[in-house]
C-alpha cells in the first residue's frame, strides 16, 4: 500500500479542515468534458495506457469489468474516455471544489541483510502473531490484533514493536537510519541499496491496526514550527538535530508498517506498479481504486499548473476526505523534493463508467 510523502506527516494538520468537510454532505457535479480545463491538452494516450495497466486488477470490481474489456477495442484514448465515461466534479456542502493535494514518492535507503554496527535498524516482515478478525473487539483497530491468553486484543504499538516485545518479529533486512525507516513507512514502499549497489524493492505487507497520528501536527502544536513553514524536509532536519527526542516523537504515531521483498518497484493498494505522475492515492470510501481522475493542482516547486488525467491506485493513512489526493511523483531526487514540498490545493474530477 502506497498508501505515501513526508508531507503526509507534516500536512495532516492542514488537512484537518478538509477532513471535517468530508463529514458534510457532498455532491458530484456532472461536468461536460468540454468544460474541463486542460483535459484535451493532456497526454490522454499515456493516461489510457495507465488505465489499461490498472485494469489488470480493477476489472475484478464489477463497476469496471465492462469498461476494462471495452478498452481493448479502442486505439484512440480521447474517444475511449469521452464515449465510455461521464465526468463529475466533487463539490462539498459549502460549494467548495478545492481540496488538499499532497505528494509521495519511492524513497531510497541504505541497508544490509546482515545486522552490523552501521545497519542496525530492522525492517520487519509481517509477524506471525498478527491476526485479522471481524470480532467486535478489534473494530477500532482495523480488524487487526493478536491473541493473548486465548483472547483477542489490539496489536502492539510502534513503541512496543520497537522494544521487540513480540517474539514473532522477524527482520527481512536492516537499514542505517531510523528516521529514514520511519518515513519509508509513511511512503508505504521503497528501495534499499546494498553495499554492492544491488537494489532491493520493499512493498507494503501489512499494518499493526493502530491509527495514524501526525508528528507534524505535534511539532506545530508544540511550537517547534508554524503551520506556514513546516514541510517534510524541516521535520527530518529537526529530528536529525535532536536525536534525544527522536523516539518520543516517532512513537506518537502508533501506526507501524510491515514490509515484504518484492520483484516489482513501487506498487499501490490496487496491487499494480505505480506510474509516476499518473497515479494517485485517495480515500477509497469515496473514490474507488481504478477510477480515472482528472486532477487540477500546482507543481510545488515550479508553481506551474498540473492538469492531468490519472488513475486512483493507492490509499494512505493520512488521505482522508473526498476532495483529497496524494500525487505519486516516482523515484529519484526530483520526486523526493516535489513530494516533500507539495502542499497544494486543487480540484478532483472523477470519471465514472456510463451505465
Amino acid at each position: 500500500m502506497l498508501m505515501r510523502n513526508l508531507n503526509l506527516i507534516a500536512l495532516i494538520f492542514i488537512s484537518l479542515f478538509f477532513i471535517s468537510c468530508s463529514q458534510k454532505e457532498i455532491s458530484f457535479q456532472k461536468t461536460p468534458f468540454s468544460k474541463i480545463d486542460g483535459f484535451f491538452d493532456d497526454d490522454l494516450e499515456l493516461a489510457f495506457e495507465v488505465f489499461k495497466k490498472d485494469c489488470e486488477k480493477s476489472q475484478i470490481n464489477p463497476k469496471f469489468t465492462n469498461v476494462c474489456k471495452l478498452s481493448e477495442n479502442y486505439n484512440n484514448a480521447q474517444k475511449f474516455f469521452t464515449e465510455n465515461f461521464e465526468a463529475y466534479t466533487i463539490v462539498d456542502r459549502n460549494k467548495n471544489k478545492q481540496g488538499l493535494i499532497t505528494g509521495y514518492y519511492e524513497p531510497l535507503l541504505k541497508g544490509s541483510f546482515e545486522k552490523t554496527s552501521r545497519y542496525k535498524y530492522p525492517v520487519y516482515g509481517l509477524p506471525q502473531d498478527l491476526v485479522i478478525s471481524d470480532d467486535s473487539k478489534l473494530k477500532d483497530y482495523k480488524n487487526v490484533g493478536r491473541v493473548e491468553n486465548n483472547r483477542l486484543t489490539a496489536y502492539y504499538t510502534r513503541a512496543q514493536i520497537e522494544s521487540k516485545v513480540s517474539k514473532s518479529l522477524e527482520p527481512i533486512l536492516y537499514v542505517d537510519n531510523k528516521i529514514d525507516l520511519f518515513f519509508l513507512q509513511i511512503q508505504g514502499s521503497g528501495r534499499v541499496e546494498l553495499e554492492d549497489k544491488t537494489l532491493i524493492n520493499l512493498a507494503w505487507a501489512g499494518q499493526n491496526g493502530r491509527a495514524y497520528k501526525s508528528i507534524g501536527k505535534y511539532l506545530v502544536e508544540n511550537g517547534i514550527f508554524t503551520l506556514e513553514e513546516i514541510d517534510g524536509i524541516k521535520i527530518k532536519e529537526y529530528l536529525n538535530a535532536n536525536s534525544q527526542k527522536v523516539d518520543e516523537i516517532l512513537n506518537i504515531n502508533e501506526s507501524y508498517i510491515f514490509f515484504k521483498i518484492s520483484p516489482n518497484i513501487a506498487t499501490g493498494a490496487l496491487n499494480t506498479v505505480l506510474t509516476p505522475k499518473r497515479n494517485i492515492a485517495v480515500d477509497r470510501r469515496f473514490i474507488e481504486l481504478g477510477t480515472p481522475v482528472f486532477i487540477k493542482t500546482t507543481n510545488p516547486v515550479t508553481k506551474e499548473p498540473i492538469k492531468k488525467l490519472v488513475v486512483a491506485a493507492d490509499v494512505g493513512g493520512a488521505i482522508k476526505g473526498e476532495i483529497r489526493a496524494d500525487f505519486y511523483w516516482g523515484f529519484g531526487e526530483e520526486a523526493k523534493i516535489n513530494s516533500h514540498k507539495m502542499r497544494e490545493y486543487g480540484e478532483i474530477i472523477v470519471l465514472e463508467p456510463k451505465k
